[in-house]
C-alpha cells in the first residue's frame, strides 16, 4: 500500500478544520430553508445553494494568487454565511428569531428528536451501503472505483433537480393534510407526486441509456481520462439509470411516510433495500457485469423498496388514485417513441464526430441534442393532454 505525502495529509488536516465551521453555516441554512418552506416559500431557499456556488467561484478566482488553495475555503465560509443571509429577512419576517431555547423536556422538542432518531438511522443506513459499494468497486480491475463515483455524479443531476424539489415542494402540502387527517387530500397529493417524478425521471433515464457515454465523453473524456473509462462509465450510469425512477418514488414516499408521523415503515424499507443492495452487489459484481453490477443491484434493491412502500402506503390510505397514475404513464408511453426515435437517429448521423470526447463542437453537439429532444418530449405530453403539463400551462395563463 502506497502511504499518503505527508505534506498533502498535513494540508488536507489544515484544510479540514478551517472548513469544518460550514457545518454550522449549513445547518442553520438548513434550518430557515425549513421553516420557510412549510410557510411556502420556495424561491428564496432554492437561490442560496447558488450564492454559494457563486462564492466558491468568485473566491477561488479572486483570491488564489494571494492565498492558494485557501482561497476555497474563504469561497466555502463565505458561501455558507451568504446562505444565511439571503434567507434571513424573510425568517425574520415571519416572526422567528434566534434566541436560544433549553427547554429540553418540552413536549414538542422531544417529539421532533422522537421523530429525527428513525430519520438520522435510515441515512446512517444508506451511508453505510454506500461506502460498501465503493469498497467492492475497490476490489475490481482498476478504474472501477472512479467509475462508480463518476456515474453516481451524473446520475443524481435529474434525481436532485427533479425528484428533490417536487419533494421539497410537496412535502409541507401532506404535512398539513396528516395534520388534518385529509385521507382523500393526501392520496391525491402522493398520485400526483408519483405521476409528475414519473414524467420528469423515466425520460431522464432514458437519456442517460442513449446518450450517457455521449454526456460522459464531453465532460470528462481528456487527458488520463480515456474513451475506455467513458465506456465503463457510461454502462455503470446506465445500470443505476434503471432504477432512477425507483429511487425517486421512494425517497417520495419516504416523505409521506414521515409526514404521517409514521417513521418506522422508512426503516425497515431502509433496512431492506440496503441489505438487498450488498447482497446483489456482491453476487452480481462476481458475474460479467463486475462494476455495473453494482449499479443495477443498487436500481433492484430501490425498485424492491419502492414497491414495499407503495403497497403500504395504499394500505394506509385505504387507496391511490390508480387510475389517474396509469393514464399518466400511458400518456408518458406514447410521448416516448418520437423522443427514442429522434435520439437514435441524431446518434446514428452524428457517430463519427464523436471520437475526440471532450471538445467545444461535441459540446454543442450534445446541447442540440438535448434541447431538440426535450422540446419534442414536452411537445408530445402537450399534445396528448398530460394533466400536469395542462396544470402548469393554466397557471402559466393566470398570472
Amino acid at each position: 500500500l502506497a502511504f499518503p505525502d505527508p505534506e498533502k495529509m498535513q494540508l488536507s488536516v489544515s484544510l479540514f478544520r478551517w472548513v469544518f465551521t460550514y457545518l454550522l453555516f449549513i445547518s442553520l441554512s438548513a434550518v430557515l430553508m425549513a421553516v420557510l418552506n412549510s410557510h411556502g416559500i420556495f424561491v428564496i431557499p432554492a437561490l442560496s445553494p447558488v450564492l454559494f456556488s457563486v462564492c466558491v467561484i468568485s473566491a477561488t478566482l479572486i483570491f488564489f494568487r494571494w492565498f492558494g488553495i485557501y482561497s476555497m475555503v474563504i469561497g466555502v465560509l463565505s458561501g455558507g454565511i451568504a446562505q444565511i443571509i439571503c434567507q434571513l429577512p424573510r425568517f425574520l419576517k415571519l416572526g422567528y428569531d434566534f434566541k436560544p431555547d433549553f427547554g429540553f423536556r418540552h413536549g414538542r422538542f422531544r417529539g421532533v428528536l422522537k421523530a429525527w432518531l428513525p430519520v438520522l438511522a435510515s441515512a446512517a443506513i444508506f451511508a453505510i451501503t454506500q461506502q460498501v459499494a465503493v469498497l467492492l468497486a475497490s476490489g475490481l480491475e482498476d478504474g472501477s472505483t472512479s467509475s462508480l463515483s463518476y456515474a453516481l455524479v451524473f446520475f443524481q443531476l435529474p434525481f436532485g433537480i427533479f425528484s428533490i424539489s417536487i419533494i421539497t415542494v410537496l412535502f409541507p402540502r401532506m404535512s398539513r393534510q396528516a395534520a388534518r387527517k385529509d385521507s382523500e387530500g393526501l392520496s391525491e397529493t402522493v398520485s400526483y407526486g408519483l405521476g409528475y417524478i414519473m414524467l420528469l425521471l423515466i425520460p431522464a433515464a432514458v437519456v442517460y441509456i442513449l446518450m450517457g457515454e455521449r454526456i460522459i465523453a464531453v465532460a470528462l473524456q481528456r487527458r488520463a481520462f480515456t474513451a475506455l473509462g467513458t465506456l465503463r462509465t457510461s454502462r455503470v450510469l446506465i445500470g443505476y439509470s434503471l432504477g432512477l425512477f425507483s429511487l425517486g418514488g421512494f425517497t417520495f414516499l419516504q416523505r409521506f411516510f414521515y409526514s404521517s408521523h409514521d417513521f418506522k415503515k422508512p426503516l425497515i424499507a431502509a433496512i431492506v433495500v440496503s441489505v438487498s443492495d450488498i447482497l446483489l452487489s456482491l453476487w452480481l459484481r462476481q458475474t460479467s457485469l463486475r462494476v455495473t453490477g453494482l449499479a443495477v443491484a443498487n436500481s433492484i434493491a430501490f425498485t424492491g423498496g419502492f414497491v414495499l412502500l407503495l403497497i403500504w402506503a395504499r394500505n394506509t390510505l385505504g387507496q391511490l388514485r390508480a387510475a389517474a397514475i396509469v393514464r399518466t404513464a400511458g400518456r408518458m408511453a406514447a410521448s416516448l417513441p418520437p423522443f427514442i426515435g429522434f435520439i437514435l437517429l441524431y446518434n446514428r448521423l452524428t457517430r463519427s464526430l464523436w471520437v475526440p470526447g471532450s471538445s467545444l463542437g461535441n459540446l454543442t453537439l450534445l446541447l442540440v441534442e438535448a434541447i431538440a429532444a426535450a422540446g419534442i418530449l414536452l411537445g408530445m405530453y402537450r399534445l396528448l393532454g398530460v394533466e400536469i403539463v395542462r396544470e402548469l400551462m393554466r397557471r402559466r395563463k393566470t398570472k
